[in-house]
């Protein structure tokens, strides 16, 4: 009798359980081990399953006794007992990896380090919008692996961090999608803009002639590494304007083209529900994708006007006063709140109150500087230790705040804005030093925006 496959996963959250659920479900003895606590909801769902864990620390013996192990995408390669595993040779893998070898859906799979929830998202509206059976899988949605198991998905819209990519070997995308690689995540990555983007770059593993990669055609870094990497895959380039090879872009008629076919999706850019330079980019990267499935040009038009946005990305909360308050807490890194500064309109004075601060993660504020100048009339700092933002910023808007709670930042901003000016929560920086992510960050924020507006 054969002996049964000892599968381990490292990390109770939503990946792990998932993948979990499907190692059991293949017939695997498989045991699910978390150094932290476990969210109840998920422990309910892993005794319900019948599979065993432990929480609260690591049994190294039985992790090390695996056959394989399914890693959370939040516990770095450097961590000691990833370390000893690989010393060992036993295979350490993504949940992405282990879900990919029991389906044969098509996945459309999405990075970059920034606009790649909002592709995705968007993506997957047109295709369900289309009809097709399609499943929400990554970083949003229920893990990829648990889909697998419990679900049966014709097509797979899949958000993939550089986390998510180091652990995939085998898996292969139909549609691999670069939004556009900047500065991130560094502390990962050994302070290396190298290693992060050959982190990003394995989204191309396994491409073949009849596979697609979609990507932006002036993003100098992608361009780099396209020089020293080759695909097999066909090329589909988007840029703002035509350019040599563009296959999606904005005519002189300021109308969107994507040309994925032989008769081309055209429609007014005035009609894209999504407003801002790099949404425009977003809509190309989904719609490109959408015609490679063949989707009917008019569902494409018609899901690409009627899209309502992601949560905490440049999401508005309430107008108070005349003041505009916009959630774009996802803004975890420099780029991304260069893209929201970018979408703030332009007037004759600086109008944009920004919050920013949370845990640096190797940040360079000099991207948004010229913005910051043109647009930014004050800077709240929100963080327990503001000093670099502070030393960066000032003198280089007419106010600065040094707060280290919303509470304060709230105040601060009161104090700041007037009528017809914008507060943009875009922090640069993770969440982790005031609040437990983003989205609680976000949540929170909403929450004490709209307590102003009761008052």
């Amino acid at each position: 009798m054969n002996r049964r496959k000892k599968l381990v996963v490292l990390g109770g959250g939503e990946s792990g359980v998932g993948a979990a659920i499907l190692g059991k479900d293949k017939g695997m003895d498989v045991f699910l081990s978390d150094s932290g606590i476990i969210p109840e909801r998920y422990a309910e769902v892993l005794r319900a399953e019948g599979i065993e864990f432990e929480q609260g620390g690591h049994t190294a013996s039985r992790v090390l006794d695996a056959d394989e192990v399914v890693k959370s995408p939040g516990i770095p390669p450097t961590a000691p007992l990833v370390k000893a595993l690989v010393e060992k040779g036993v295979p350490v893998i993504s949940e992405i990896e282990l879900a990919g070898r029991y389906t044969h859906a098509k996945m459309v799979c999405i990075t970059g380090s920034n606009g790649k929830t909002t592709t995705t998202m968007l993506t997957y509206h047109i295709l369900k919008d289309a009809g097709l059976n399609v499943g929400l899988a990554g970083n949003v949605g229920r893990s990829l692996a648990w889909q697998v198991a419990r679900e049966n998905h014709d097509v797979y819209v899949i958000e993939l961090s550089s986390f998510q990519l180091e652990n995939m070997y085998d898996f292969k995308a139909n549609v691999a999608v670069i939004l556009n690689i900047t500065p991130d995540h560094l502390d990962r990555y050994d302070y290396k803009m190298q290693n992060y983007i050959n982190a990003k770059f394995r989204i191309l593993r396994n491409l073949t002639p009849e596979d697609a990669f979609i990507f932006w055609q002036d993003d100098p870094v992608i361009q780099a590494q396209l020089r020293q990497v080759a695909t097999e895959a066909r090329m589909y380039p988007f840029a703002e304007n035509m350019e040599k090879g563009s296959r999606a872009y904005v005519d002189d008629e300021d109308e969107l083209v994507l040309d994925a076919e032989a008769t081309p999706v055209r429609m007014p850019r005035a009609d894209l529900s999504l407003n801002g330079l790099h949404n425009l980019y977003n809509s190309m990267a989904a719609g490109l994708s959408a015609c490679l499935l063949d989707i009917k040009k008019d569902d494409i038009r018609r899901a690409l006007s009627n899209f309502e946005g992601v949560e905490h990305r440049l999401e508005f909360v309430a107008d108070i006063d005349g003041v505009r308050y916009i959630n774009d807490s996802k803004a975890t890194n420099v780029n991304s709140c260069w893209y929201a500064l970018e979408s703030m309109p332009r007037k004759e004075a600086p109008s944009v109150v920004l919050i920013l601060g949370g845990k640096d993660k190797g940040n360079d504020y000099t991207e948004i500087e010229p913005l910051v100048r043109e647009k930014v009339k004050a800077i709240v700092c929100m963080g327990k230790d503001n000093a670099k933002l502070l030393d960066f910023f000032t003198g280089k808007v007419p106010r600065i705040a040094d707060t280290h709670s919303l509470a304060d930042a709230i105040a601060a901003c009161r104090e700041f804005a007037s009528e017809g000016d914008t507060v943009l929560l875009s922090p640069c920086c993770a969440s982790f030093d005031l609040f437990t992510s983003y989205e609680n960050r976000g949540e929170l924020f909403k929450q004490a925006v709209n307590a102003l507006a009761h008052k």
